[in-house]
């Protein structure tokens, strides 16, 4: 299968072969859901906590005799059942939500995310991405080029993030310039999963070759 190759000036310069094991996939919403729940999970960092009555200062002496008061029998003023007590089955930060992924499960979820953004017509592959200086202005630029391209029209403006931008290694000319446009995401390729490509309308793939030999090379590990 072939594609449209652009350079950043949005301007079409050839075509490019992808394997069909990455971009060829069909749409598989359960292994989808499955690995991005549990990539959810994984970086889930429990903050709520709560004491139990054995954490909770204070009620070492019995609050009153056990009979003859005519009131309720109670051991420490510190139960569950009193104001200030513990808590009884309450948040614990200690909690873990951590679930297995296997490695040929969450590669084959990007590859069939990569697949269906590319047959939505959202998955663009630009030659080169390079800035000689760090300038958000610069990066703007690029932007609106790329927004002449077919499809990608909504590629600038809006609030909203709404693309993301991969390339071989981020140098700090490129992530500087993009840091300050609030709508674009730029990250290198080895940390592309499918938790971010869905969470963007727009993906944009820097260097194609080399990171097509990336991905393909994540089955294999």
């Amino acid at each position: 299968m072939e594609t449209q190759i652009y350079n950043q000036k949005g301007k079409s310069v050839g075509k490019l072969s992808l394997p069909e094991s990455i971009f060829g996939l069909p749409w598989n919403g359960d292994l989808v859901h499955q690995v991005v729940t549990a990539m959810q999970a994984n970086a889930r960092t429990p903050v709520a906590h709560t004491k139990t009555r054995g954490e909770v200062s204070g009620g070492g002496r019995k609050p009153w005799k056990q009979k003859g008061t005519g009131r309720a029998r109670h051991g420490s003023s510190r139960s569950p059942i009193w104001k200030g007590g513990g808590v009884t089955h309450g948040p614990r930060n200690e909690k873990s939500y951590d679930q297995k992924i296997n490695k040929k499960m969450k590669a084959k979820a990007l590859y069939t995310v990569l697949s269906e953004k590319l047959r939505k017509g959202q998955l663009m592959f630009v030659e080169d991405l390079t800035l000689k200086n760090i300038k958000t202005k610069d990066a703007v630029a690029v932007i609106k080029d790329l927004s002449s391209v077919s499809g990608f029209e909504k590629i600038i403006g809006g609030k909203k993030p709404n693309t993301y931008i991969t390339v071989p290694a981020k140098g700090d000319t490129l992530k500087k310039s993009f840091a300050n446009i609030p709508t674009v995401e730029i990250d290198e390729v080895r940390n592309m999963n499918p938790v971010d490509l869905l969470a963007y309308r727009y993906i944009v793939i820097s260097q194609p070759q080399e990171s097509i030999a990336f991905l393909g090379g994540k089955l294999e590990k």
